[in-house]
């Protein structure tokens, strides 16, 4: 995993994480990478102070890491904002934990999330949990219709 400093034109700075060196080239082609605080997608790399592994840091580092632990979970490979809190990065930590057992506890219906969710509120269907997507227009009918629904969260590792 390689670290970048990055920035928007308006001068936003946060951090992302990329695979490879060229990860970042082409997600910025692609139009992918986005600013979390604006939304822009007209993102740069910063300066950024290297990070020298010397021998006597390799030394550390090997004795406090046990080789089953080496390669990078989840949480560590997931993308980090800079000049977060150690508070903000707990609540993070805490929306992907709801965000995960929302999904694991519920039936994925993709694109007829609206369909679905309108039939076990009629009675059409038997009451579960779902999640899938719905456009704007789709989500304003169904508040209209009074059918309870909640938006999850877009992490920012969902943006990446």
């Amino acid at each position: 995993m390689i670290r970048y400093a990055l920035a928007c034109q308006k001068g936003h700075e946060f951090e992302g994480w990329f695979g490879s060196s060229g990860d970042f080239d082409t997600q910025q082609e692609k139009g992918l990478l986005e600013c979390p605080y604006c939304g822009s997608h007209d993102i740069s790399k910063t300066l950024m102070a290297p990070s020298v592994s010397t021998s006597r840091k390799r030394g550390e580092a090997s004795s406090q890491v046990p080789a089953e632990d080496a390669s990078p979970t989840a949480e560590q490979a997931s993308v980090q904002l800079a000049g977060m809190t150690q508070e903000q990065r707990a609540i993070l930590g805490q929306m992907r934990e709801l965000k995960e057992k929302l999904l694991s506890q519920a039936e994925n219906v993709g694109e007829r999330f609206s369909e679905e969710a309108r039939k076990i509120h009629y009675g059409e269907t038997e009451q579960r949990g779902i999640y899938g997507k719905a456009t704007l227009d789709e989500a304003t009918e169904l508040a209209e219709e009074g059918i309870d629904f909640l938006p999850l969260p877009d992490l920012p590792e969902d943006r990446n």
